[in-house]
């Protein structure tokens, strides 16, 4: 194998890769084998005709491309290490020379990273960030548990009410059609939840258990089904079973149940201890991004387009992971957006771009600042994959060697830095908004 590079300007650079026709040779026998059963030659059984047959009727070519892309795929990894370049794209890939008894050539267009020169990064002044927790915040927490441990209790003395939980049964029709998906037996509902679509809820309100009646309703022009997009439709609901919440009272019987302290006032200063820790937290992040934000508008630095898509698409594709997790097809989501694959992909650039541009300067405030990892921080951070996957420490180690294991010690630099300069950076007040508007 051959590789060659070529300076492009602009931190991209081509790669030109040759490789011996024996290989090639190899890879397209391969091809042959993997691909003869789909070919159908008069007078032969599928996968019996010989290769000279399907060459003469097809031509070689008819081999080209497979063979090529496992010839691409087994070598460029290699090729791209030995080019010597920090590549920070996925490869563009074109084939020039592609043909039997050859060598095969093939080029792939690549950014590298960028060299950056650092702008002022000690000292950069933010805005102050307030953290405080009121005493309203506690109480909704205190809610929240009470709506965790409510009991729901049967109602059979009262129509229903708003904020209760009934079972009906429910028809829907449009014009006197049923349509998909507007029929339910025993459906549970939560009155004011607005799960159902216009004032569907509040025409319940006032039915006894038993009692059937026709609800009115229109659906929103952006309604998902495009057949029910503005229509009336007329649901016939049965009420068969209304329950309600019973909270339990904020209390020190309470507090002993759902947590460690005696008292209601001990849990709740627990609460706002960690509403505090939480801000503070959450402050320290707004510093610390603000600040590298500074540092990226006094930096320097050309960022090529081809790293932009490149995470672009990998937060793109983590976003997708995250939302097929969660039990949703990644295509549905694309649906109730409106979006196709590309488009979401380029509304992901300005964020990816910002997060190239933070990591680069962190990474050249490394180096500036000669920030070492220690074998305690690595031993720590192992500790920590470790009980985030439910693994022994010793798996996680033997699983990042290598050029991860460098990757993973340079991830641990790059926070050593933020951290730097979030302590260095300067907190400055607010600037009072009538300032403003006295110069208008």
């Amino acid at each position: 194998m051959n590789v060659k590079t070529e300076d492009l300007g602009k931190n991209s650079f081509k790669i030109t890769v040759e490789i011996d026709a024996d290989v090639f040779a190899k890879a397209y026998q391969q091809a042959y084998q993997k691909n003869k059963n789909k070919i159908q030659i008069q007078g032969f059984r599928k996968g019996k005709a010989p290769l000279a047959l399907i060459e003469k009727v097809y031509g070689p070519e008819v081999f080209y491309e497979d063979a090529a892309d496992a010839v691409i795929n087994d070598t460029y990894a290699q090729a791209a290490d030995e080019s010597g370049l920090d590549i920070v794209s996925r490869p563009e890939v074109d084939i020039e020379q592609v043909e039997k008894g050859k060598n095969l050539i093939y080029t792939a267009k690549v950014a590298v990273k960028p060299e950056v020169k650092l702008g002022t990064y000690k000292g950069v002044e933010v805005e102050k960030q307030t953290v405080e927790v009121e005493d309203s915040e506690v109480d909704a927490e205190i809610d929240k548990l009470r709506e965790q441990n409510a009991r729901n209790i049967t109602v059979e003395d009262r129509p229903v009410a708003d904020g209760d939980i009934i079972k009906l049964d429910y028809e829907g029709s449009v014009d006197g059609v049923p349509f998909e998906g507007g029929k339910a037996e025993d459906a549970e509902l939560v009155i004011g939840s607005h799960t159902f679509i216009d004032n569907f809820e509040e025409q319940l309100i006032g039915m006894n258990i038993g009692d059937e009646k026709e609800i009115n309703v229109t659906f929103p022009e952006e309604y998902h089904a495009e057949n029910l997009k503005g229509k009336p439709a007329v649901f016939k609901c049965k009420i068969n079973a209304i329950t309600r919440k019973e909270l339990p009272d904020a209390d020190d019987e309470f507090a002993q149940e759902v947590s460690e302290f005696d008292t209601l006032a001990e849990y709740k200063d627990d609460i706002k201890k960690n509403l505090l820790a939480n801000k503070q937290k959450e402050a320290d992040g707004a510093k610390e991004n603000a600040a590298i934000e500074k540092i990226i508008e006094t930096s320097e630095m050309e960022v090529p387009d081809a790293m932009v898509e490149t995470e672009a698409r990998n937060m793109a594709e983590n976003f997708a992971q995250r939302v097929q997790g969660q039990g949703m097809p990644f295509e549905q989501y694309l649906k109730y957006t409106g979006m196709n694959p590309q488009q979401f992909v380029a509304q992901m650039k300005p964020q990816a771009l910002k997060r190239i541009q933070a990591r680069l300067v962190l990474e050249a405030i490394v180096k500036e600042e000669n920030i070492e990892v220690t074998p305690e921080e690595i031993d720590k951070e192992f500790t920590t994959l470790a009980e985030q996957y439910k693994m022994e420490k010793d798996k996680v180690r033997e699983m990042i060697v290598g050029k991860e294991l460098e990757n993973f010690k340079m991830d641990i630099a790059v926070g050593k830095a933020a951290d730097l300069v979030r302590e260095q950076a300067v907190e400055t007040e607010k600037k009072e908004e009538e300032s403003k508007e006295g110069n208008e």
